[in-house]
């Protein structure tokens, strides 16, 4: 297989790090996640950089990690679920990258997020609400720079590699 970036959109919750850590392993390939690597890079969590720069703030150091990492060739990389609300982040990834858009229901976003506090956007009174507006959004701009499509609701994350790893089998034989 040749060497190509591969890179997981969509919603929070969907399991993009998760699936990214095992695709990473089975292609023998570094993993990175962008909010991690912006965590790193700034020395502080994400849900800081939400509440002193606000999530335009957050978007701008966003935009420049994805920038960056697109770049790179041989890597697996996780980006946040907002990461393709900029025109820049999408043209970034359509250059040349393998875009994987792992699709969740919300249902299944909200039983995944349930507990997590690092996620700045669903700490509000209706999580539901805000997820069912945040994918209506987000959803077609996913679609847009989609290379496959997967569905990952009730999937365990070995089973959702598996089928990339079939596709990307057929994919590179073209």
């Amino acid at each position: 297989m040749r060497t190509a970036t591969y890179i997981l959109v969509g919603p929070m919750g969907a399991g993009k790090s998760t699936i990214g850590r095992l695709l990473a392993k089975e292609l023998g390939l570094p993993f990175k996640d962008s909010d991690k690597e912006i965590e790193e890079r700034t020395g502080a969590s994400i849900p800081l950089i939400f509440d002193v720069e606000g999530e335009s703030g957050f978007r701008d150091r966003e935009q420049a990690v994805i920038t960056e990492l697109c770049q790179e060739s041989g890597l697996v990389l996780a980006t946040g679920g907002g990461a393709v609300l900029r025109v820049q982040n999408r043209q970034a990834m359509l250059k040349g990258a393998i875009v994987i858009y792992l699709h969740a229901s919300v249902e299944h976003q909200l039983a995944r997020t349930a507990r997590d506090r690092n996620r700045p956007l669903l700490q509000t009174e209706n999580p539901a609400k805000v997820l069912t507006e945040l994918l209506a959004l987000r959803d077609p701009l996913y679609r847009e720079v989609a290379t496959l499509i997967i569905e990952t609701d009730t999937r365990p994350p070995r089973m959702v590699v598996q089928e990339i790893m079939q596709f990307l089998n057929t994919y590179h034989r073209r």
